[in-house]
């Protein structure tokens, strides 16, 4: 009997102790103090390709999100070789967009606009390309715009 009282005796200290420690704020999650650094800036994208010269008036034909810490995830088809490819370029869009095509297409117009809206390793990026037809797109686009 002593051990059953004994063990209510605990269990009502330490529900006690957990209700204090609720009611003051303090525990385990007060311990960093406040503005404490990341481990990580945030990066979190959102990507549309457009039918059209401009996004507000082309046709959005897809839409994907890239998040590239602490993993790569997302609904990009491949978040890996996207970030890779944004990590190695500094984050600077237009050298993945403008990186010089060898294919040969034709000088139809018939645009195709891509778009970057987010937070990019902490930095809130906003980024239009128009490329003149689907051709010079699967060709200039990279792997973070393959999607």
């Amino acid at each position: 009997m002593r051990s059953i009282a004994r063990g209510l005796g605990l269990a009502a200290t330490t529900m006690a102790l957990a209700a204090a420690t609720a009611v003051t704020g303090v525990g385990a999650a007060d311990a960093a103090p406040t503005g404490a650094a990341r481990l990580y800036a945030p990066s979190a994208l959102v990507l549309t390709l457009v039918d059209g010269d401009t996004p507000t008036e082309g046709t959005i034909l897809r839409a994907v999100t890239l998040s590239c810490r602490p993993g790569p995830s997302g609904t990009h088809p491949d978040p890996k070789g996207a970030c890779d490819e944004l990590r190695a370029r500094g984050g600077e869009f237009d050298s993945i967009t403008r990186s010089g095509s060898t294919a040969m297409c034709t000088r139809e117009w018939m645009p195709m606009t891509v778009t970057v809206d987010g937070v990019w390793e902490g930095t809130r990026v906003a980024y239009t390309h128009t490329f003149a037809n689907r051709c010079d797109l699967e060709h200039g686009s990279g792997t973070v715009f393959t999607f």
